[in-house]
């Protein structure tokens, strides 16, 4: 692995293990992020529409503009639950990224922004 792509990756870790540590601070319980981690992963199914349809459902829930605008919504009316939430879902997408999955492109699953998953660049596959 290049040491750019470790520094991205390690980039990531640092960013899922603050959205754990803030999560925390929402003192929401910890089974609501058991539950709700892997949720955006739903947005696989798209793919049983075929490889242009699922980049574009996986996409939606895997950018951080959604859960970062929740996020500050939590915060600003002091919605523990909503701030929570968006927490989970940005250590998903941090966790994703540190795995190496990137957004997807529209030739297909193994194809992301980061490169196609498996390849000898070190993503995860």
């Amino acid at each position: 692995m290049r040491s750019l792509d470790l520094t991205i990756r390690l980039e990531w870790v640092v960013a899922a293990v603050a959205a754990i540590v803030f999560y925390k601070m929402t003192g929401v319980s910890w089974w609501l992020l058991a539950l709700l981690i892997l949720a955006p992963d739903l947005s696989m199914l798209g793919y049983l529409a075929g490889p242009r349809v699922g980049a574009a459902s996986y996409n939606a829930l895997h950018i951080l503009i959604a859960p970062l605008v929740l996020a500050l919504a939590g915060v600003l009316f002091g919605a523990p639950i909503t701030t929570a939430v968006a927490l989970i879902w940005i250590a998903h997408i941090a966790i994703d990224r540190a795995l190496g999955y990137g957004l997807k492109l529209p030739t297909g699953f193994q194809d992301t922004h980061l490169g196609r998953i498996g390849s000898d660049r070190g993503a995860a596959g």
